[in-house]
């Protein structure tokens, strides 16, 4: 197993107590780790230490404001290559059966083009396959690392970190057609109504729910909605200091 790609997949999904108490021994694992780079471990290392510097619910909201509320943020792969076609259900039929033809079983909770999910299956893969795959993606590994470095977001770190463990170049083309892409204002909550109005189609049973996207942000902002207090980071919806 690739374990720097079992570490992001884990840094990049949803905060959880679970995955908060595990950092110290997440850390150890990526120091441990003879096959990633000092540069990839100091990255990773950062972010987990700030994920578990945060109040939960304040990483939880910083997470839900950037990778939910903001569209050309999203963790979601056919987000950013088929946005609404209907070549993204074709697309997730296809990746449903390559993790089944490779004995990976989903949860029925999340949809098979969410990145962490992915990295999870990559990093059970052959290094072969593992750089196959990454580099397929690439693109989409330096737009989204551009775009929180530019919002000034340590989560910019995994992707920092993933640029380095593929080694592959993205495509040019499709680099720049993503970054044309308009950037979403998370504030802007009509546009994100409009959004997830249009979010018909579910793949397996209960796909999504309580777990991404609409149904994760509304907990979200009612348990919001109760709190009598926030930090600064996150009403911004920014992820802290520059990671370099």
């Amino acid at each position: 197993m690739n374990i720097s790609l079992k570490i992001i997949s884990l840094l990049l999904s949803y905060p959880t107590i679970e995955i908060v108490e595990a950092i110290p021994e997440l850390k150890e694992a990526l120091a441990k780790d003879t096959l990633t780079g000092k540069q990839e471990k100091k990255l990773l290392t950062k972010l987990a230490d700030d994920v578990a510097a945060l109040d939960l619910f304040d990483a939880q909201e910083r997470y839900v404001f950037l990778f939910d509320r903001t569209r050309t943020l999203s963790l979601h792969l056919f987000e950013h290559v088929h946005g609404e076609s209907r070549d993204r259900g074709q697309a997730m039929v296809d990746l449903m059966e390559m993790y089944d033809d490779k004995g990976l079983e989903l949860d029925a909770n999340e949809l098979p083009d969410y990145l962490p999910l992915f990295l999870e299956f990559v990093s059970t893969q052959a290094p072969s396959e593992t750089t196959e795959l990454l580099g397929q993606i690439s693109h989409i590994i330096v737009a989204l690392r551009q775009r929180l470095k530019k919002r000034k977001s340590i989560y910019a770190n995994a992707f920092g970190a993933l640029e380095m463990i593929s080694q592959a170049k993205p495509d040019p083309a499709l680099l720049d057609e993503m970054m044309a892409m308009p950037e979403d204002d998370p504030k802007d909550l009509e546009a994100l109504d409009r959004i997830w109005e249009e979010e018909a189609v579910t793949f397996g049973g209960g796909a999504g729910e309580n777990q991404c996207g609409p149904d994760r942000l509304r907990t979200v902002m009612r348990a919001h909605q109760r709190k009598p207090a926030e930090s600064e980071n996150a009403r911004s919806g920014l992820g802290g200091q520059e990671h370099a």
